[in-house]
């Protein structure tokens, strides 16, 4: 297996999560998804956008990665003041603890005018509201790799699997036993250290392409 850093655990959106918040008669609906990629960041928003074509405003952040990071954002004011919008929204998703996820925050002008700082903690508050109820799931980065051995240690194996969270995906008995397993990607070099210890060195690796999953959390 290639050596690189490991990939966090990180909590991200379970699904769409909707709420809605009125401000001096201005309307504030806040839609929060799941952006396991920008491409889906991007399909949602324009999902959001055809859903209400009549809206004032559709303003949106999006953060793709594990929570705080940086490297894969981005928002839009869709017309408000610069700086009013966009980035109150990103920087609520930025301090939320979750990742992958995408926040639109559409608006219905209500007549009211808000000012830049009304405006700020008008988004602001609409997604922080959003999030406060959001439905979220653990995101585990998992690997998957082909372990060859022998018939002679296969029930010592299976009793090994646990301890490093790995599963068997796929067994093919042939003259040796080759176990495709499946782990959370920081457990990979553990598990087949382990392997080697167990089986004395006489086991042999195959790499799989790594693989992303997630379970709901309470």
């Amino acid at each position: 297996m290639t050596a690189r850093p490991p990939a966090p655990r990180y909590l991200m959106p379970a699904g769409r999560h909707d709420t809605e918040l009125v401000i001096d008669r201005s309307r504030f609906r806040c839609a929060i998804a799941p952006a396991p990629s920008i491409e889906a960041a991007q399909a949602f928003i324009r999902e959001v956008q055809r859903e209400a074509p009549d809206a004032t405003h559709h303003c949106w952040a999006f953060l793709v990665g594990p929570p705080g990071s940086t490297d894969r954002i981005g928002l839009s004011d869709d017309g408000e003041p610069h700086g009013t919008a966009g980035r109150p929204i990103f920087t609520v998703l930025q301090h939320s603890g979750v990742g992958d996820c995408v926040a639109v925050v559409t608006r219905y002008y209500g007549g009211v005018k808000l000012g830049t700082g009304g405006l700020v903690k008008a988004y602001s508050a609409a997604v922080q509201q959003t999030l406060e109820t959001l439905p979220r799931m653990l995101k585990v980065a998992r690997v998957q790799m082909v372990a060859q051995l022998s018939y002679g240690v296969l029930t010592a194996v299976r009793q090994l699997l646990p301890s490093c969270e790995a599963e068997v995906v796929a067994e093919l008995f042939t003259d040796t036993v080759a176990l495709t397993l499946r782990c959370p990607e920081e457990q990979g070099p553990r598990l087949q250290q382990a392997l080697r210890d167990l089986t004395r060195g006489q086991v042999t690796f195959e790499d799989v392409p790594p693989q992303s999953g997630s379970a709901p959390v309470d």
